[in-house]
Formats: C-alpha cells, sequence, structure tokens
C-alpha cells in the first residue's frame, strides 16, 4: 500500500514536471514565432501568437500543431498603386494545422480564417475627396464615411453650386464588397444634386471607389466585407499559409 502511494506521488510530481516544462516550451515557441513573422512580414511591432492545444511538446514531436494564432495589430497592406499601402488594424489570423519544414527553419497552415477592421479615416483616403466637376457650375467630393446600418456604408457627398453660392452635404447609402482582392463601395441609389438627376457616369466618379488590398501576410486573401461601427470589418482566408520561413 505504501509503495502504490509513493508511486502515485512520483506520477503526480512527475507529471506536473511536464506540464511545467511544457508550458515553458510553448512560451518560448511563442516568442520565436512572434520574432520570426515580424522579421518575415516587416512588421513594426511584434505581432501576438498563441499556440493552442495540449500538450505542445507532444504536437512538436509529431511535426505539426494543431492550431495556431496570430494577432497583429497594425499591418500596411500593399494597394499595388505606386509603393503606397493602406492601415489594417486588429489582424487576428486562426492557423489549422501548421507543419514544420525539417529543420524547424518554416511552418505552413493547412488552412487559415481571420478578421480584421480598416478604419473609415483610412478607407476615406481612396475616395474622391478633391472637388470634381459634375456639371457645369457644381462640383462634389467625398467628405466623411461612417456606418450606414444594415452593413451598408454612408457616403458623406459635398456639394458646391458656385453660381448660387450653396454648399451642403447629402448622405449617401453604398454597398460594400469584396472582388478580386478589392474592397468596392458602390452607391445604392444616386442623388440628386443641385436639383437635377445628373448623367450617372459623372456622378459615380464620386460616389463609388474601389481599394485594392494585396500581399497580406502568409498569402492570406480577402474573403468578405461589411460596414460596421468603427469601420469596414473585413474577413479573410486561405490555404497553404505561410506563418514564418
Amino acid at each position: 500500500m505504501r509503495a502504490l502511494r509513493i508511486i502515485l506521488i512520483l506520477v503526480v510530481i512527475l507529471g506536473g514536471l511536464f506540464v511545467i516544462v511544457d508550458r515553458v516550451a510553448v512560451h518560448f515557441a511563442e516568442g520565436e514565432a512572434a520574432d520570426k513573422l515580424r522579421t518575415t512580414e516587416n512588421l513594426a511591432s511584434t505581432p501576438d501568437v498563441n499556440i493552442k492545444g495540449f500538450p505542445f511538446l507532444t504536437q512538436v514531436a509529431g511535426g505539426s500543431l494543431d492550431d495556431v494564432e496570430v494577432g497583429i495589430k497594425d499591418y500596411r497592406a500593399a494597394t499595388g498603386t505606386g509603393g503606397g499601402t493602406i492601415r489594417i488594424d486588429d489582424l487576428t489570423a486562426d492557423m489549422k494545422g501548421v507543419e514544420f519544414s525539417g529543420d524547424y527553419s518554416s511552418a505552413t497552415a493547412a488552412t487559415a480564417t481571420g478578421t480584421a477592421t480598416i478604419s473609415y479615416a483610412e478607407l476615406l483616403k481612396t475616395a474622391k475627396s478633391e472637388p470634381t466637376a459634375v456639371a457645369p457650375g457644381v462640383e462634389a467630393r467625398v467628405v466623411g464615411l461612417s456606418d450606414g446600418g444594415n452593413g451598408k456604408i454612408k457616403v458623406a457627398v459635398e456639394v458646391e453650386v458656385q453660381a448660387l453660392n450653396i454648399k451642403k452635404t447629402v448622405p449617401v447609402l453604398s454597398t460594400v464588397a469584396v472582388q478580386n482582392d478589392k474592397v468596392r463601395v458602390h452607391a445604392d441609389n444616386l442623388p440628386r444634386i443641385a436639383g437635377a438627376a445628373l448623367a450617372e457616369n459623372r456622378v459615380r466618379e464620386i460616389t463609388d471607389f474601389q481599394q485594392a488590398i494585396d500581399q497580406l501576410p502568409g498569402g492570406i486573401e480577402l474573403d468578405k466585407v461589411q460596414a460596421a461601427e468603427n469601420g469596414v470589418e473585413i474577413s479573410v482566408k486561405g490555404s497553404d499559409v505561410k506563418l514564418a520561413g
């Protein structure tokens, strides 16, 4: 009986030591992965890496991790025009089936899904904010973006009728969608400007715009988008996504 008690005590102690070693190892691995990802993606700050699942050491021994979550606070995505970038906030990606290379220098996830936000102030930089002629003596420009409710964006269009010295702001509800790696904003209904229904193509030069988003981390791509209170919420997805290397 005493021998059994001693064995049980040893099992508990060894189990506790294994848990401690496992947690120390996973913490070290998360730090190494975060540093590697920062270097690979040229990030301004170190991302958060959370390796899920227990035990970690047996996953490593098997050459793969079940689930890894990556969080990047501020990511600059390429826009495909003259080296321009757009800031993407709070990018979180959940990566499944992460496999290592033989020397552990790189890791690739079988699939990845995630979310992020583009602020209205950032997206506004894409819209036509300079006054543009839409009719003789009439100019218009986009001066603001906000949540229009029900997944719509409210585009604030400022209209100036020079001859009458009139300037007013017209709200335009618009649909936001993803198409060919671009966030596209398209007016549902065109406003009457200066009391007249102008040519659709002239007005849409102001109300409609798009923003390309290229080279997201690891090769993930835009999936869906919708307007929200603080900006445009985007969903991303990918397969064979590079976590490092």
